[in-house]
């Protein structure tokens, strides 16, 4: 492998890969955030935009949309498409206190420094009554989504069972991405003025699959749209948080 070839893996291990496409994956999860936030006429800050597939959909959607990402590159790709880029850590948001009547942190949360900095943030910056829409990865989780290190070499690819280990274990396997248990994000939320509104856990699209195999696809799909809906739904791939800030904070 060549050092450049070596510096985008160690790259991507560290801040994750952003949504470069847009399939029925994202479609169900933008259909999610319209449903239990704001979006149309709303002030929206999409917080971790990768290359801002999100933002322009929920512009696309009549929101407001200003884009925040560490990584300058992403950022001037997303300008070509999206307006209001800025280049910011989500742990020091660059706006004033209850800026915004939604929030969305797609996959965030996992990859930032301090990720009790960055929720204390999407905090600071709500509206009372606002939002904050939170995806996030969930440890019980079969597989580690974002590769892992060994001997310290980074593999990309889903890993199985990393995050079952006990944390000392699993944390030098996967030491550049935080995987989440619901008793960890009840930990960050605690310290803030905001309110559980919806909470569940939800399977992968399975978009890939069913390229290559779209029967078996599907049929994968399906199944864990079932489990969604039984306390299985656990297992999932991911969090959908939906916080609320209480009027008066």
């Amino acid at each position: 492998m060549s050092n450049t070839s070596r510096r985008d893996l160690n790259k991507a291990a560290r801040l994750g890969h952003p949504s470069y496409v847009w399939r029925a994956g994202q479609e169900r999860r933008f259909a999610m955030i319209r449903a239990w936030a704001r979006v149309e006429g709303a002030r929206v800050l999409v917080d971790g935009a990768g290359v801002g597939m999100y933002s322009r959909h929920l512009e696309e959607a009549g929101a407001w949309v200003v884009s925040i990402d560490i990584d300058f590159p992403s950022m001037a790709a997303a300008s070509q498409y999206t307006a209001n880029c800025l280049t910011a850590a989500g742990e020091r948001l660059p706006f004033a206190a209850a800026s915004f009547d939604t929030v969305l942190s797609h996959e965030v949360l996992e990859h930032v420094q301090d990720d009790a900095a960055a929720m204390s943030e999407i905090a600071r910056v709500l509206k009372p009554g606002g939002r904050a829409v939170i995806f996030a990865p969930n440890r019980l989780y079969f597989f580690e989504t974002h590769g892992h290190y060994w001997k310290g070499e980074y593999h990309f690819g889903n890993t199985p069972l990393i995050n079952y280990l006990p944390d000392r274990w699993r944390n030098q396997l996967a030491p550049h991405v935080r995987a989440y248990r619901k008793s960890d994000l009840k930990r960050l939320i605690a310290p803030h003025p905001l309110r559980v509104i919806h909470w569940t856990q939800i399977y992968p699209g399975y978009d890939n699959i069913i390229a290559r195999q779209p029967a078996l696809g599907k049929g994968v799909r399906g199944f864990t749209r079932i489990l969604e809906k039984t306390p299985l739904r656990a297992f999932g791939i991911s969090h959908f948080l939906v916080l609320e800030k209480i009027q008066g904070a």
